[in-house]
């Protein structure tokens, strides 16, 4: 018999079972449980949970975040009824201890369960798992408990390593989060939004350009926001999030040198232009309409939003002429090298954000040495974002201070390992740490939550995301400046490599391209030289940086 699915579709995603890895806590007395252990073992018999006098509760640590739901598998119940559960999903021990957060995805269920049968339950992000028996008398023997891993299985052509093992950590943990974020199109994070925000993609493109390479997900995603943004819409309701969008085909272009997908988009790409360009006015400041954002912590301070966006507008500009260039647009290109050229003779009034100042070094509106001498530098660990703390050590490297941008790895993104992270959160603050407990343990009297008593905007307490792909940045950044390795030429057809190894005794790794993984190493001498050894494969250049 042959089966016919009319319309249907491949997932481009697997699944994969993985076991608990250690019972957080219990609740229900001694009598409530029996060889509880045994559901973190595979084949190793049953447990059994008994609600008597009290509920019987337990909390699952699956050892990392995943993107999924869970499978329980089930033998006899005491009435030969189905048994009725709740069950929390958290990414953080205090979410499934309280009432976590309900949109866009389903993070706590009441469900009834088969008696001596299986159930998949969940679809969203977590890495611990609470399940409560809600019926008194109910004895429940339990066969498996396993997580539903459900994730694009690529392999990591993109690696790095150095004698930092904590480096090493935030750069794997980087990788990691943002092929979470790779689903059916590539989400800003796996349990809340689920959504293809443009604007968060550019960071998450350029570590898939590092670690993945050139994969279908970043043009299915780019167009998926064209096609249900129709101009004069701006993309997500954003203006800086249509500028984003120019700026990501400009990066991925650079990076794989996809011609015939870049010919694709002449029809909007031209008629966006043409419209940024309206956003100019005579004294070469943006006029940018829309919802006027930056990143989260900078939306208060118009003069910052302001900053950042003269700065991203100068960029787009000149992206989309280099894009009109290879498109043979030749009066485009001319036009936007016009209007970038009288947006940089404007330089808005002067701010204290790190985010702004950040693009106004990139744009090259503001000097980069004077910029992180001033401000990005200083108390270099505060008052950055996940987000934009990106762009912060862009420019940070541009003045040359690479040993201060690894430096504020360690510490920023760093901080968050100490507190359990195996993804990289929405947003954070070195404030937060103060007295704050880790997201893997209940929260001890007297300490604080660090998900739950945090947040700001539309992130407050357990709505925090703690997976969210634009905050690993520091993946793609100690790839291009610790290794050095940068495209010059569109498809790597030339490459420059200048390593900056800082206070690193050696870093090797590699780095996909079209024509094939670069490799290097590099180790610094007794004379503190650094020796290069490079693999590079056929049809690559090196040129000098």
């Amino acid at each position: 018999m042959h089966l016919r699915l009319d319309h249907a579709t491949l997932d481009p995603r697997v699944r994969h079972y993985v076991l608990p890895t250690r019972i957080v806590w219990k609740s229900g007395g001694d009598k409530a449980f029996e060889n509880l252990e045994r559901v973190c073992q595979d084949g190793a018999g049953s447990a059994m949970m008994r609600y008597t006098d009290a509920p019987a509760s337990i909390v699952l640590d699956f050892g990392r975040e995943i993107h999924g739901g869970v499978h329980l598998r089930h033998g006899w119940t005491n009435n030969q009824s189905p048994v009725r559960i709740r069950l929390r999903f958290g990414e953080s021990v205090s979410e499934v201890m309280g009432a976590p957060n309900q949109d866009h995805s389903i993070h706590d269920l009441e469900c009834r369960i088969p008696w001596c049968g299986a159930a998949e339950i969940g679809n969203t992000g977590f890495r611990f798992v609470r399940i409560d028996l809600l019926d008194k008398g109910t004895e429940w023997e339990i066969e498996r408990v396993r997580g539903i891993f459900v994730f694009r299985d690529l392999p990591y052509r993109g690696s790095f390593r150095c004698n930092d093992e904590r480096l090493n950590t935030i750069w794997q943990t980087g990788a990691y989060t943002v092929h979470l974020c790779m689903q059916d199109h590539l989400w800003d994070g796996i349990k809340r939004d689920r959504l293809v925000w443009i604007g968060d993609m550019h960071p998450e493109t350029m570590v898939i350009n590092t670690v993945f390479g050139e994969t279908d997900i970043v043009p299915e995603s780019l167009d998926k926001v064209r096609d249900e943004t129709p101009l004069p819409r701006w993309m997500n309701g954003i203006s800086s999030y249509s500028l984003w969008w120019v700026l990501i085909h400009h990066c991925w272009h650079h990076f794989h040198g996809n011609a015939d997908y870049l010919a694709q988009q002449r029809p909007y790409l031209l008629d966006l232009l043409t419209m940024l360009r309206s956003k100019v006015d005579a004294d070469g400041k943006e006029t940018l309409d829309g919802a006027r954002f930056l990143d989260w912590p900078s939306s208060p301070d118009h003069s910052a939003v302001h900053a950042g966006l003269q700065a991203l507008l100068t960029m787009s500009l000149r992206a989309g002429a280099e894009l009109c260039g290879i498109l043979g647009e030749r009066s485009h290109q001319e036009e936007c090298l016009v209007a970038a050229q009288r947006l940089s003779r404007y330089l808005p009034p002067p701010t204290s954000s790190k985010q702004a100042n950040a693009l106004l070094v990139l744009s090259g509106h503001a000097d980069a040495a004077e910029t992180n001498a001033k401000v990005l530098g200083a108390d270099p660990a505060r008052n950055l974002s996940t987000f934009y703390g990106y762009y912060v050590l862009e420019a940070r490297a541009m003045a040359g201070d690479h040993q201060g941008c690894l430096d504020v790895i360690r510490k920023f993104w760093g901080a968050m390992l100490d507190l359990g992270a195996t993804t990289f959160w929405e947003d954070f603050n070195l404030d937060w740490t103060d007295n704050a407990a880790g997201i893997d343990e209940p929260v001890p009297e007297g300490m604080k939550d660090i998900h739950g008593d945090f947040g700001d905007y539309c992130y407050k307490g357990l709505r925090h995301s703690l997976c969210h792909g634009w905050a690993a940045g520091p993946t793609a950044w100690m790839s291009r400046h610790v290794l050095g390795i940068r495209p010059v030429a569109p498809g790597f057809a030339k490459v420059a490599i200048e390593p900056h190894l800082g206070d690193l005794a050696f870093a090797e790794g590699t780095y996909p391209t079209p024509k094939g993984d670069i490799r290097v190493r590099h180790e610094r001498k007794a004379d503190g030289a650094v020796a290069s050894e490079i693999d590079l494969p056929e049809g690559i250049v090196r040129v000098e940086a």
